[in-house]
């Protein structure tokens, strides 16, 4: 199996997947174009990136059959085009929370403490300890967070250490507003020393903001999140709250968080960018960052070897899975449920034509099978196949079916 990993990888990684009997073709600066002749031109099955964005067009350039993110969102990936064309999508969820959960806490302390500011004025050769003396601590603070994912509970135990109470809100608990509960503490990987702290759900992400000294940000970038965090979203925050984002640019209203940075004197700590070079180096300007109170780093929330280590790791594990199983561990463009609407359920000999016959019969009545599986009795006399379609079939074409002496029963069952 060929594989073309168009970014930044682990040694680590490209080990991994020799041992698994990859032909691996290393590029790791391919953008645009040049990844989508690279694609054609190695006949590449699986493509692994991180930031990379791949396109519909990159898609009808080779012969993928699956792509990796070597990282938690996807949205730099075309997966509408990718399910179009049967391309597997998957991902490595949760392997870099950790790291984005430390980079949040290291923005906010480094917010509270000025430590940016600090260093600046001691490289000028400034010592102005009275000024630097004055922070609030996070200690007892109420740190509320969009979201309810791996890196939120990552945030949460974090929080806990600090002492700090939580307030949350996700689209699973979306409109409940009461103390999560033994199950959901479990639910959200929160241990015993957490629950010491209190951690109550918001009902919506106004709710939120309005009860959070510290409002983080930790929501995938979809149609539903984008610009959610917008100007009414930023007024329910108290004046000198902080405001942490290291999701996706994407989801907050920079222009407004700016407002309200100047109005309310809103302190924020931001690592994505809407409009982030697609370079590692360039040039960049964003009126945001100039802004008093505001830090920003260089989307680096994932990037600890901790994290490239774990995430190669089971870029691997992936890889592998599908050249020795078929299957696609963390699969994100599967449908969610069948749109087939009724099961042919057929007993039948096992023997060889049996199944395309049938299959025959229900393409010439332009049935499609949307799922099968085949169930093989013990001793391989008779199998019974599962035959998902995408309409009801009638009463002539199962009476046309049976007639081969080798289909022993057939049921129709509506889904």
């Amino acid at each position: 199996m060929k594989v073309l990993v168009a970014d930044k990888f682990e040694k680590s990684g490209l080990d991994g997947l020799t041992r698994a009997g990859c032909d691996v073709v290393y590029e790791p600066d391919l953008k645009d174009e040049s990844l989508a002749h690279a694609i054609g031109s190695t006949g590449a099955e699986v493509l692994i990136v991180r930031s990379t964005k791949v396109t519909s067009a990159m898609l009808d350039a080779g012969r993928l059959s699956l792509i990796v993110r070597a990282g938690a969102g996807y949205n730099t990936i075309d997966v509408a085009g990718a399910s179009k064309r049967g391309i597997y999508v998957s991902n490595c969820p949760g392997k870099n929370a950790i790291a984005v959960a430390e980079l949040a806490f290291a923005l906010m302390l480094a917010l509270d403490r000025r430590v940016p500011d600090n260093v600046a004025e001691l490289r000028a050769g400034k010592w102005n300890k009275k000024e630097y003396s004055r922070a609030e601590g996070l200690f007892g603070k109420t740190i509320g967070l969009l979201g309810a994912g791996s890196i939120a509970q990552e945030m949460i135990r974090r929080a806990a250490g600090f002492g700090m109470n939580v307030v949350l809100w996700s689209r699973r608990y979306s409109g409940q507003d009461r103390p999560i509960d033994d199950a959901e503490a479990r639910d959200l990987g929160v241990d015993a020393a957490a629950r010491a702290v209190r951690i109550d759900l918001a009902p919506d992400p106004g709710q939120v903001a309005s009860r959070a000294d510290i409002l983080s940000v930790h929501l995938a970038l979809s149609p539903d999140t984008k610009a959610l965090v917008n100007a009414a979203l930023l007024d329910r925050l108290k004046p000198g709250a902080m405001f942490i984002n290291t999701a996706r640019g994407e989801i907050v209203d920079y222009a407004a968080l700016a407002d309200a940075v100047r109005r309310k004197s809103i302190r924020v700590g931001v690592d994505v960018f809407a409009n982030e070079p697609s370079a590692a180096t360039g040039e960049f300007d964003t009126e945001l960052v100039k802004l008093p109170g505001v830090y920003g780093t260089h989307h680096i929330g994932a990037s600890t070897d901790q994290a490239q280590e774990a995430i190669a790791a089971e870029t691997v594990r992936i890889v592998r899975s599908y050249k020795e199983t078929g299957q696609v561990p963390n699969v994100v463009n599967l449908a969610k449920r069948t749109p087939a609407t009724h099961m042919l359920v057929v007993r039948h000999r096992d023997r060889p034509g049996v199944l395309a016959d049938v299959f025959n019969h229900l393409r010439g009545d332009n049935l499609n099978v949307q799922e099968t599986e085949n169930i093989v009795f013990e001793g391989a006399e008779a199998a019974v196949a599962r035959i998902n379609l995408d309409g009801e079939p009638s009463p002539s074409l199962c009476d046309r079916i049976v007639q081969n002496g080798d289909i022993l029963d057939l049921q129709v069952v509506q889904l």
